[in-house]
């Protein structure tokens, strides 16, 4: 059997992290007897490029751009993540976070400053920012921050943004966020969370189109009996096999946007 790719690059937020994902991913090829290469395609990077090849077995993919891939990629699992705020499902937020010592107190008290953003494929580091928006303009207030900073790619570096003063409100991953607090801390203690968007369907692990169907079957198999202590040290409480069907929905909050008038974020 010929080693596929297993990547985690879109979660690997600290050299800890990566180093627990590759623990996760060599448990995952021993149980599953899927002689898994982990390849870390570290930022700069494309994961356009990343998530192109044939020869996927389980790399993470932003829900957003795999609802829209027109090739009939195959899930894997999504993580469930271990905060109580998730209730136990493969969901995530995206969180809107200042410095600690800044004035603001809710998320209308940036408007008119900056606001950071990853790249404007991205759901929570940009999609999900402007539909959670959507909510607060109005046609006297149709442009709601002065400038926007980005693109910055990665939710750690939008993260180092805003420590550094680059920005006055960045948007993060909520299990990013986990995981930066688990391994960068002396980072996050300088930040908090001033509102948070709806749930949305978490990133998943996706195969190849054309992958063996037997074999993804195996790995959803194994990773939903990942052990305890190899989720914890991702932040995590388990994985749940993942269908596309979670995520068909998520382009139309895109379209819904553009349609409002609102295709970019500032």
């Amino acid at each position: 059997m010929a080693a596929r790719i297993a990547n985690a690059r879109m979660y690997s937020v600290a050299p800890g992290a990566a180093a627990a994902w590759r623990r996760l991913f060599e448990w995952i090829a021993q149980e599953s007897g899927v002689p898994l290469e982990i390849v870390d395609h570290a930022f700069p990077a494309k994961l356009e490029a990343l998530w192109e090849r044939p020869d996927l077995a389980a790399t993470f993919m932003c829900g957003l751009p795999f609802a829209k891939d027109p090739r009939p990629l195959v899930p894997v699992a999504a993580p469930v993540p271990l905060s109580p705020r998730y209730g136990g499902k493969p969901v995530y937020f995206t969180d809107f976070i200042v410095k600690n010592d800044s004035s603001y107190r809710t998320l209308a008290d940036t408007f008119g400053k900056r606001l950071a953003y990853t790249i404007p494929s991205s759901h929570s580091g940009y999609n999900a920012v402007r539909h959670h928006l959507l909510r607060y303009r109005t046609p006297e207030r149709p442009k709601l921050y002065a400038e926007t900073v980005g693109p910055v790619f990665t939710p750690r570096r939008a993260l180092e943004a805003l420590v550094a003063g680059a920005t006055d409100v960045a948007p993060l991953d909520s299990l990013c966020h986990d995981l930066l607090r688990l391994y960068e801390p002396e980072m996050t203690r300088q930040t908090r969370i001033i509102e948070s968007t709806d749930p949305w369907p978490v990133p998943l692990l996706v195969a190849s189109a054309g992958s063996d169907l037997e074999q993804a079957a195996l790995l959803t198999r194994t990773f939903t009996r990942a052990p305890a202590e190899l989720c914890r040290a991702l932040a995590l409480e388990s994985f749940a096999p993942a269908e596309a069907k979670t995520y068909a929905a998520m382009p139309a909050t895109e379209e819904a946007a553009v349609r409002a008038g609102y295709p970019v974020l500032a």
